[in-house]
């Protein structure tokens, strides 16, 4: 993180097909972070494709299709991936993390690191979501982790 307490990609999973960063705000409230960089395709001026998992802004996915304001900061997804985002929080647990995100990609999941406590997952649809929730729920059921999904509602 930057000092501006702004989120960012080292190892964005569509890297290839990115060429652009815009940004998001991300509420404050519940996190120390008040931005977010993403990174995307640039599909017209003000309108981009996401190319990573969101660590921390709510209500957007990987393969969403967005639209900036002048300053290239979210205002609006346009079109939704219909993918979803899952974040776990591994903090005092001594699960070895090497480990989950071996076996989430083994699951089909796509990952980012944003520390080495911080991990987001991508769930290609609804069906492949469904089977995330219920491995990642065993894992915090057992102490090895907490989860979130990134969905606001």
């Amino acid at each position: 993180m930057t000092s501006r307490n702004e989120a960012i990609h080292s190892e964005p999973v569509w890297r290839e097909r990115s060429d652009f960063i815009i940004a998001v705000a991300v509420d404050s409230a519940n996190s120390k972070v008040n931005s977010e960089q993403l990174w995307a395709r640039r599909l017209d001026d003000l309108c981009f494709e996401l190319c990573c998992i969101p660590f921390f802004a709510y209500d957007i996915a990987l393969g969403d299709i967005v639209e900036t304001d002048e300053r290239f900061t979210i205002t609006r997804v346009s079109v939704p991936s219909g993918r979803y985002v899952f974040r776990a929080y591994f903090g005092e647990s001594y699960y070895p993390r090497d480990i989950m995100a071996q076996e989430l990609e083994s699951r089909g999941a796509l990952i980012e690191w944003s520390s080495t406590n911080l991990l987001a997952i991508d769930a290609k649809d609804h069906s492949h979501a469904a089977e995330l929730a219920a491995y990642l729920q065993e894992h915090e059921d057992l102490g090895h982790l907490m989860y979130e999904t990134g969905r606001s509602s």
